[in-house]
């Protein structure tokens, strides 16, 4: 089976509890260090998927990774590739696709409940998972692509996830694991003070107390989104359920 390309944009934003996902199922990866200064692979039909994870820029800064990372989606899209983006790996598909991505209302930081859509496709992803706690780290949020079903919403953001065909797009993240929560409030810190205004940003002390309530239930939704995703790789009856 060809591996499955993570996208990783910065150094504390790794796959977390998706490796132990794959790892589990005996599914092949290859981490592309985008923040290390890894090229942007050129030809999606080497891989099974694609999978961007977060990261503090934006997709609308000025980067020079950002088109040939654009061009890749589209890339794999056409080529019926399956397509998965935690945040910005989410605004990046939006992007991509034609979407637009802009500030969210309000900056969402730490642990938050996102409520499952009412309709067919988020009953598929989603199964009998009406809403769960989630975590957040982020300022901007995506418009969905042309075509996309709407999957996700919070109180604080309308947009928290859709799904076009195969392809999935998260602005929450479901791939925490108690280490990152750790590295994100101790790089974040400045962020975090200077967000204390938002009703939806708790306290470091906060996130970290709750990891091992929230921590199970997060992993179990993304299981079941995990799960479903993996399905539409190519050659997918070579990894074990």
């Amino acid at each position: 089976m060809k591996p499955i390309a993570i996208f990783r944009h910065a150094a504390t934003e790794g796959p977390g509890y998706f490796t132990d996902f794959l790892h589990e199922r005996a599914i092949p990866w290859q981490l592309i260090r985008i923040d290390a200064g890894d090229a942007v692979p050129q030809d999606a039909n080497v891989y099974s998927g694609l999978v961007f994870m977060g990261g503090p820029m934006s997709v609308n800064d000025d980067l020079p990774w950002i088109p040939p990372v654009l061009a890749l989606i589209r890339q794999a899209v056409a080529r019926d590739i399956p397509v998965l983006g935690h945040c910005l790996g989410g605004q990046l598909i939006s992007k991509a696709l034609g979407g637009v991505v802009t500030r969210n209302p309000v900056k969402e930081i730490g642990w938050g409940t996102v409520t499952v859509s009412g309709n067919d496709t988020a009953r598929a992803w989603f199964g009998n998972i009406q809403s769960f706690e989630a975590f957040h780290w982020h300022g901007e949020t995506f418009g969905l692509p042309q075509g996309a079903a709407h999957l996700l919403f919070s109180a604080y953001c309308a947009n928290q996830g859709y799904a076009l065909g195969k392809h999935l797009a998260l602005q929450c993240h479901v791939e925490m694991n108690e280490q990152m929560i750790r590295d994100w409030c101790e790089v974040g810190a400045s962020e975090i003070a200077a967000s204390t205004g938002s009703p939806a940003v708790q306290s470091a002390a906060t996130m970290q107390a709750q990891m091992a309530d929230k921590l199970p239930q997060l992993h179990a939704a993304a299981r079941q989104l995990y799960q479903r995703w993996v399905a539409g790789l190519a050659n997918q009856s070579s990894f074990r359920e």
